[in-house]
């Protein structure tokens, strides 16, 4: 009875020295710098408007506790500037066009009423 005990007590020790060990030689588990927040390996057209099937394509790089927070900031606000330069040309050409339509309405309302687009002298 007493060996199997300090057989336990042996194995207990040689795993905690063990653990300790690696623990040291392999740190905390942090293989990746830290991402660079000016500059993403996300690739987005600059060119153009950002489509859904470039947002579909998009791969993001994956560590062990997730996404990479720079990367995931960096599209997110890329994403929110498309939306907003598009929100900004929607309401631009709705204003041309309320000014248009504004344009080629009768000054009058009651002159078409009145005439009926019928020759009244015939």
């Amino acid at each position: 009875m007493l060996s199997f005990v300090l057989f336990v007590v042996v194995v207990l020790l040689v795993g905690g020295v063990l653990f300790l060990l690696a623990s040291v030689v392999l740190g905390r588990g942090e293989t990746q710098p830290p991402a660079d927040p000016g500059r993403s390996p996300v690739e987005l057209p600059v060119e153009r408007a950002v489509t859904a099937d470039d947002v579909r394509a998009l791969r993001m790089t994956v560590t062990a506790r997730g996404y990479r927070m720079a990367e995931v900031d960096w599209l997110l606000d890329q994403l929110a500037r498309t939306l907003d330069q598009r929100d900004t040309e929607i309401a631009g050409l709705r204003a041309e066009l309320g000014a248009r339509t504004q344009q080629e309405a009768p000054t009058d309302p009651g002159a078409a009423l009145h005439d009926g687009g019928v020759d009244r002298d015939a």
